[in-house]
């Protein structure tokens, strides 16, 4: 039998495996994050809501309207997201120019109210939501049994990572975004309307949340709960990435995944801290973290 480090290989490329595709969810989560943080410096902490949003609407769409997974995969962010955007036009909008404090106590609060409100609906257990068929079963690849489902949350993290980080960074509208978080009175002088940039903006970064909660959703039970548990983690990425860094977000993500996943091999105790004890590492060597600039 193959070993890698006394491990056999089987058991080695399964946690890898498990390893990349909580990476996957890391990564989208805390680009939503970075988005947010990087464009209108907020420190969105209902972005654990909003991913749980996203598989809560998905299950209640098949629920009550029978609709499949992949029309959910469209829609799901769509409604979360014009939630979001309702949030920031109507509220969050108000505390721009207040300390940077009262917007994470306002989305703080709204976390809250949002998973204190689902659970009361729906308690907090965890409610299953089916593989598609298409994605049922798996593909043995000599080595390892991939599952086919788990397989393709990996390819489409990183399509959706890529275009976003593409969008941001190579268009022209994400260069009036990047432009009016530096100098909003001049980009206004041109013609460009602030105000609803920074509201897309939000509102998309509550999509991401959203499409990784319908991904989640097949894979973990959805639940009221499921959002809380992860945006800590997320958080922790986010700041070993650099804020706001949309580049750093996407390669920590799965760099964090991976190696999450590689400790459960190698010494399982730790392989709910390692992620904290990296972040502690990366603050104390580069407070700015990996990707971020220095202030």
């Amino acid at each position: 039998m193959t070993t890698i480090f006394g491990i056999p290989l089987a058991a080695f490329l399964g946690q890898l495996l498990i390893g990349l595709i909580n990476g996957s969810f890391y990564a989208m989560l805390s680009l939503g994050l970075a988005v947010i943080f990087g464009l209108l410096r907020v420190i969105n902490f209902a972005h654990g809501a909003q991913y749980m949003l996203g598989a809560f609407v998905a299950l209640l769409l098949l629920q009550y309207l029978g609709v499949d997974y992949w029309l959910a995969l469209a829609i799901a962010p769509l409604v979360v997201g014009l939630f979001g955007a309702l949030v920031e036009r109507t509220m969050l909008s108000r505390l721009y120019d207040l300390d940077p404090l009262y917007g994470l106590l306002f989305t703080f609060g709204l976390a809250l109210t949002i998973e204190g409100t689902f659970r009361y609906l729906y308690g907090a257990a965890g409610q299953p939501y089916s593989v598609p068929p298409a994605l049922s079963g798996g593909t043995n690849l000599g080595f390892m049994f991939l599952p086919n489902y788990r397989g393709w949350v990996v390819a489409v993290s990183l399509v959706t990572c890529l275009g976003t980080w593409l969008l941001i960074e190579k268009t022209k509208l994400g260069a009036y975004l990047r432009a009016a978080t530096e100098n909003t009175v001049l980009v206004q002088a041109f013609g460009i309307n602030v105000p609803l940039l920074l509201t897309l903006t939000y509102g998309f970064g509550a999509a991401l949340a959203a499409f990784a909660g319908v991904l989640a959703a097949p894979i973990y039970q959805v639940s009221p709960l499921m959002g809380t548990n992860l945006i800590i983690v997320v958080f922790a990425v986010v700041v070993v990435g650099g804020m706001g860094s949309i580049l750093g977000a996407i390669v920590t993500g799965y760099m964090l995944g991976i190696a999450e996943g590689l400790t459960k091999v190698f010494y399982p105790e730790a392989s709910n801290i390692v992620i904290f004890v990296i972040m502690a590492i990366v603050l104390l060597l580069r407070p700015a973290g990996l990707f971020g600039k220095d202030a």
